[in-house]
Order: C-alpha cells, then sequence, then structure tokens
C-alpha cells in the first residue's frame, strides 16, 4: 500500500462552486477542444462475466424498504441491490478517466427517513499524486447525482478501508451529515452534503499518516465517533459521543489497550439500548494480531467485554464487522480478521453477547457460479479480509459479509452462496482474443491470475488457472501463427510461468525458472510459431530467453532495461521492444539472441507506453505513449509517423475487419477531439469514432483493449476496478 499523505492539514472549499448537477453524467476527462465532438457509434456494453473478485467493504441495508441495499467497494465503485432481478446494479460506471480516483468509495450513507436519498463518501488514494474526494448526493437511488468536490484526500483503497462507517445522516435531523476524514478531522455539513465544514468540538487532533475518524454511528439521539489514531494505552481515548452536535467528550469507561487499540466498526440494538463495538490493535485488512468486541449500555454508561474468542499467540486475529438484527433483540454478527492459523469465522449471539456460536462449523458453501473461489482446490475457504458483516432488517437468517473476492451470503445460516451477481471489480491487466477455439478471450488481472472464458455471460467454469496458481498475472502472450499455445507468468508461491498446449485450458509450469522470477516476474512473449519464449524482470534484473519451452534460460545483454518484448505475429524470428526510458525502439532479426537500436527520438519519460504489433503483417508497429500520441512504423520500428487523428494514446488494440480483406479493425482508449473515450477506427486510423459513451467510462481504461479476431465489431476492454467490458455495435 502506498503510504499516506504527509501534507498538513487542508481546509474544506465548502462552497457552491464546488457543486455539480449530474443528471447524464457529464464528461469530466480532458477539455473538449474547440469544434466539433468526435464522432460517435453506438454500442452496447455488458460485463464479461467473473464474479466480484475485489474487496467488499461495505453493505447497508434500508431499514424501510425490504429488498433495498447499497454495497460500496474499495477501488471499483458502488451498486444498489435490485431484488427482483437478484443482482447489483452498478450505480458509478460515468466516472471518468481523468475523475479515476473517484471510482473507490471510502464510505456510504443512507437517510432512514428518506429511501431514495443515498450519500457516498469517494476518494480512492490519500497520496500526493491523488486527487481530492468527493461527496455524491442522490435523490433517487443513485441514478443521477449531484457532485461536492472537497478539499481533502479519502482513502477507499488503503489501509483502514474495511473500517466504518465514516459517513452518517444524523437521526435528529436529516439535513445534517456527518463525515469523519483520515487526515482532517471530523467534517459536517447541514445542508445534505452540498456544503462542508470542520466539526465544532471535536478534540482529537488529526495526524497526516493515521487513520482519524474510523466509524461513526447513532444510538438513540447521542453520536459516536470512533478514533484510530491512539496508542493502545490505558489512558488512549479512541470513542467519542455527542449529544448536541457541538460538543463531543470521551465515552467514560471505554475500553483500553492493544486489544482495543483502534474501533473497526459499531451498530446499534435499539430494543436492548446496547452499542457494540469491534475492535482490532491495526486498521486492516493485513496486519491485525488482536481485537475484541465490547459492548456499551447507553443509558447507563456500562461497558461489557463480549468478546467471543480472545486472541492469542498461537492464534492471532481481530475483529471487524458487527451487525445487529433489529427484529430479535440481543442478536448480534460479528467477524473476525486476518486470522490465518484458525480460518476467519462469524460469531453470533441471539443473548446479547454471553454466549456465542461460530457459524464457520457448519457452513456449507455453493461457489458453482463463481468457481474461481475454489483457488485451485477441492472446496473454498470461508474467506479472507473479512471486516463487514450485514443482517437484512427484514429477513434475520439474512445474512451477507464481504471477503476480498467476493460477498456471501445466506438464508438459514448454514448454506452460503456468492451473493455477487452483477457486482465486478476485478483489475485487469492482460486481455487475449484466440483465433481459433472454444474461448474469445483469455484475461490475466490482478488478485485471480489468469482466466479462460469459455463463455462470457458466467463465470469461467474452469476457475483461474492452476498448476501453478497465480494471485496477480504479470503476464500473457499466444503465438500467433500456432494460437494453441499460450504461455503466462504471475506472482506466486509454486512458481512463476507456465505453457499451455490446449489455449489456455490447462497448464503444465516451466520446467525450470530464472532466479530473479520469484519476486519480479514481469511479461513475457512468445515468438509466432512458440519456439522461444522471452521473460521480463524489471529494470534491475536481465531479460531472460528460452528456446526449449521453459526448461533452460539464458540473458539477453542487448535487451533494453526494463521493457516489454513483443513478438511480431508474422515473422517469427522477429522481436521488439521499446525503451520508456529513451524513446528507442530495439528489434531482434535472431529470434531474441540480440537486440538493436532502431528508430530513436520517440517520447519518453514515463513508464505505461504500450507497443503493439497488427495481426497479420510483419513490421506494422503502433505505439500509444499517453499525451505523446500514437505512432506508427511500418517498417519494423526503423521509423515512425506520428498520427494526427488522437491527441492522446493511452492503448490500443485489433478485431476482425468489417470485410475480411480489410485492414484489422483498430480499438483505441485515446482522446481525440479532446474527449477521452473508447474508439474504433476501420480506416487505419485516419478517423475515430466514440463507441463509448458518458454514461460508460469506468474510471482508468489505459492498460489493455483488444477485438475479437473472429467477430467484427466485437471488442474486449480492461478496466481498473470495473472487470473486463464486452461491447458490440447496438
Amino acid at each position: 500500500m502506498h503510504t499516506s499523505d504527509p501534507s498538513r492539514r487542508a481546509l474544506l472549499a465548502g462552497t457552491a462552486a464546488g457543486v455539480a448537477l449530474i443528471g447524464l453524467p457529464p464528461l469530466t476527462g480532458a477539455a473538449r477542444a474547440a469544434g466539433s465532438a468526435p464522432a460517435t457509434q453506438p454500442y452496447t456494453w455488458r460485463n464479461a462475466v467473473i464474479g466480484g473478485t475485489g474487496f467488499v467493504t461495505g453493505v447497508v441495508f434500508h431499514p424501510a424498504v425490504r429488498g433495498l441495499a447499497y454495497a460500496r467497494t474499495d477501488m471499483g465503485g458502488a451498486y444498489r441491490w435490485d431484488d427482483t432481478e437478484a443482482r447489483w446494479i452498478p450505480l458509478l460506471d460515468w466516472i471518468s478517466q481523468d475523475d479515476q480516483n473517484l471510482l473507490g468509495v471510502e464510505s456510504l450513507a443512507i437517510d432512514p427517513a428518506a429511501p431514495d436519498r443515498l450519500y457516498l463518501a469517494v476518494g480512492t488514494y490519500s497520496q500526493p499524486w491523488a486527487g481530492n474526494g468527493a461527496i455524491l448526493r442522490s435523490e433517487d437511488r443513485g441514478a443521477t447525482w449531484t457532485r461536492t468536490d472537497l478539499a481533502v484526500k479519502l482513502g477507499s483503497n488503503e489501509d483502514g478501508r474495511g473500517t466504518g462507517e465514516r459517513l452518517l445522516v444524523d437521526p435528529r435531523n436529516s439535513d445534517t451529515l456527518w463525515l469523519g476524514t483520515r487526515h482532517d478531522g471530523l467534517l459536517t455539513s447541514k445542508d445534505r452534503g452540498a456544503t462542508w465544514s470542520a466539526a465544532p468540538g471535536f478534540p482529537p487532533t488529526p495526524s497526516a499518516t493515521g487513520q482519524g475518524v474510523t466509524l461513526l454511528a447513532a444510538a438513540g439521539r447521542d453520536l459516536y465517533a470512533g478514533w484510530g489514531d491512539g496508542d493502545g494505552t490505558s489512558t488512549a481515548v479512541t470513542l467519542y459521543r455527542t449529544s448536541d452536535g457541538t460538543t463531543w467528550t470521551p465515552v467514560p469507561g471505554q475500553p483500553a489497550g492493544q486489544a482495543a487499540k483502534m474501533p473497526m466498526r459499531a451498530a446499534y440494538d435499539s430494543g436492548a439500548g446496547e452499542l457494540y463495538v469491534t475492535y482490532a490493535n491495526a486498521p486492516g485488512p493485513n496486519g491485525q494480531s488482536d481485537g475484541s468486541v465490547h459492548k456499551l449500555a447507553v443509558g447507563t454508561g456500562t461497558w461489557t467485554d463480549v468478546t467471543p474468542v480472545k486472541p492469542s499467540s498461537s492464534d492471532t486475529f481481530a475483529y471487524g464487522g458487527a451487525a445487529v438484527d433489529p427484529q430479535r433483540v440481543g442478536t448480534v454478527v460479528v467477524s473476525t480478521n486476518n486470522r490465518w492459523s484458525a480460518g476467519e469465522t462469524l460469531f453470533r449471539t441471539t443473548d446479547g453477547g454471553r454466549t456465542w456460536t461460530s457459524l464457520k462449523e457448519e457452513a456449507s458453501f455453493d461457489v458453482s457460479e463463481t468457481p474461481f473461489l475454489k483457488w485451485g482446490k477441492d472446496k473454498p475457504t470461508f474467506g479472507w479480509w473479512i471486516q463487514m458483516v450485514a443482517i437484512d432488517p427484514y429477513d434475520s437468517q439474512h445474512i451477507v459479509y464481504g471477503t476480498g473476492a467476493t460477498l456471501y451470503g445466506t438464508r438459514d445460516l448454514k448454506n452460503w452462496a456468492p451473493q455477487i451477481r452483477g457486482l465486478e471489480e476485478t483489475a485487469v491487466l492482460f486481455l487475449v482474443s484466440p483465433p481459433t477455439g472454444q474461448a474469445h478471450l483469455l484475461s490475466g488481472s490482478r488478485d485471480i491470475g489468469t482466466l479462460y472464458h469459455d463463455q462470457l455471460t458466467a463465470s469461467p467454469s474452469g476457475g483461474l488457472a492452476t498448476n501453478p496458481v497465480f494471485v496477480t498475472a504479470t503476464g500473457l502472450a499466444q503465438a500467433a501463427a500456432e494460437p494453441s499455445y499460450v504461455v503466462r507468468t504471475g506472482v506466486g508461491d509454486d512458481g512463476n510461468g507456465a505453457h499451455s498446449n490446449d489455449g489456455g485450458q490447462t497448464w503444465t509450469p516451466f520446467g525450470s525458472q530464472p532466479a530473479a522470477a520469484k519476486d519480479a516476474s514481469g511479461p513475457i512473449a512468445t515468438t509466432a510459431d512458440g519456439s522461444v519464449l522471452l521473460w521480463s524482470f524489471g529494470a534491475k534484473q536481465a531479460t531472460q530467453r528460452s528456446t526449449d519451452n521453459g526448461a533452460t534460460w539464458s540473458e539477453i545483454p542487448t535487451f533494453p532495461s526494463g521493457a516489454t518484448p513483443v513478438a511480431d505475429p508474422e515473422n517469427a524470428a522477429v522481436l521488439y521492444a521499446f525503451d520508456t526510458g529513451t524513446g528507442t525502439l530495439f528489434a531482434s532479426d535472431d529470434k531474441g539472441a540480440t537486440f538493436a537500436e532502431r528508430a530513436t527520438g520517440l517520447p519518453s519519460g514515463e513508464a505505461g507506453f504500450k507497443l503493439t504489433a497488427a495481426p497479420g503483417r510483419t513490421g506494422d508497429l503502433w505505439l500509444s505513449t499517453k499525451a505523446g500520441g500514437l505512432h506508427r512504423s511500418t517498417d519494423g520500428g526503423r521509423s515512425f509517423t506520428k498520427i494526427t487523428s488522437c491527441e492522446a494514446s493511452y492503448t490500443l488494440g485489433f478485431g476482425a475487419a468489417p470485410d475480411a480483406s480489410a485492414y484489422p479493425s483498430i480499438y483505441h482508449v485515446a482522446t481525440v477531439d479532446g474527449v477521452t473515450g473508447v474508439y474504433r477506427s476501420d480506416d487505419t486510423g485516419t478517423t475515430w469514432r466514440r463507441i463509448n459513451d458518458d454514461q460508460h467510462q469506468w474510471g482508468w481504461l489505459g492498460e489493455s483493449i483488444t477485438g475479437d479476431p473472429r467477430v467484427p465489431g466485437a471488442v474486449y476492454l480492461a478496466t481498473n476496478g470495473r472487470g473486463i467490458q464486452y461491447g458490440q455495435p447496438a
């Protein structure tokens, strides 16, 4: 994780100038150039189904409407549950690439008195390079939004993202909202989130590197704020209370020590008048080793330790999620977190915490809808990173809990299945669309490795690629002339590279791997005939070459440091590499044994430039250099010409042409006429048609895109938190 923003405490710009009404959400990316907007072509977009794969950090059921619930994720937006269709509806797909930092949701809040109102606190990172956070307000359950920009940063994908909720509608006056921030204290709004200011009378001093306000909860007419920057000593204050909204004081008698160092979640049992608080000794989701559960009788001020199982030196963990059953007084569910020895569980009590039952022992999981959740084993586990749990206020046995990969739900406390349909949070890195075979798509992603998409409307039936299992894919390549031969690389404990002879359905580990592969596995390429492999390991390690299917490897001294190898799709002797540090194109004519400079003076100095070879041709190269634009070579990289039909180029791919004899269709994430979006060209990049729209932008899109070589018009797009988007002409 990135470190926190060390800048001084910012002040809020609580003015009308920071408010924007979003109906059909406007493009908020690069400024539109003078003149006409780019040409468009209507497309229909949907996810290629995987199912979850990311950290679901919060679910809130509305207490007044049966079947209405919202989910937040750490980097993949927010969702509304459609109870009729039994699926999640994405609410933030309109977030543009320029505003990509707003796709992570730090917290969400509902108004118990107004079911159509929804509030989101958005902002993925609090680092100096990240933009400020924002408050999104909706009066129609997320169909349209009004945006208020904040002058502080939020951190939905940083440590502590499983705490909360940090955003609260005041039950005494729904015009008043409260927002707990990481580094800027407690904020409040008196006009439903339109303007914000520092909350009066809140005593703790915020830290540039701490967690700040970790949770906000209402108990009757009192409000409680959890403070995450205590030191775990006997005098540390971690919970504050106000009765009038202006004076905050420490709650008397509150628990202390390392097991109660940081409040994670709070849930109020109104029938019993008791507030339950889970604690940990670190923000999580990793690095926690101690924790506890306590309840406060708000009427008498009496605290009771109701910890189900106390962590020990041989069983270290913390507590995370907390939920009360509004239909049954004294019924509470809490979750463990970071419990790697005994494994995670949910504890449930029906007597106010006097006794607890672990739900793991009798749990049965059906993951047939998302087979990857077996992680290459015979059956799934209970999950990990469990920092939230929620109970349906209309069904006491309907419980959901989020993990680092899915959202599990039950209707009988024993049988569990992913309640994840429609929620797609994969951060995708690589896409390959084979010219033959059953699957039209292979993908490589963070957290779930490589997938063989045997169909697009259901999660891959074979689950994630095994032998070996990767946590994150670092490379994926197919031999252009031998498409049944595929290679992949990644981060894993049991090997970091493998090859397939059946198009990616089954895998065999390389016979050996370079020493650098364990800690610095990088991208891989295979020559068009599959006879030679090139495996890169970053700027500090030499790229290596194998001529025997990965049995042995040797260094390539002339390969440019840190570059990504790219194979020519027609000439099996030729490979390329672009050195972003110097703006130089290198090429090999001897199957990667040696590389030599060709074109120089190209854009340089920034990571993430993409070199792509056009299929069915030799020496036809396209170079995307972000703000440096798009450049093309038709002579194997000896010279390049800048394509002037776009201003910026992020990633580019090819698909079947409308006319089989024509040049392939080009799919391109680019800025054209001042508008950043997804484009298609059927005239070799002379003109472009935008094929996404302002409601389908999905944040950052610059990693990978490819057309389908068998289906004209079909395109697959990698997103950073919204899975794989699949587009077809409308």
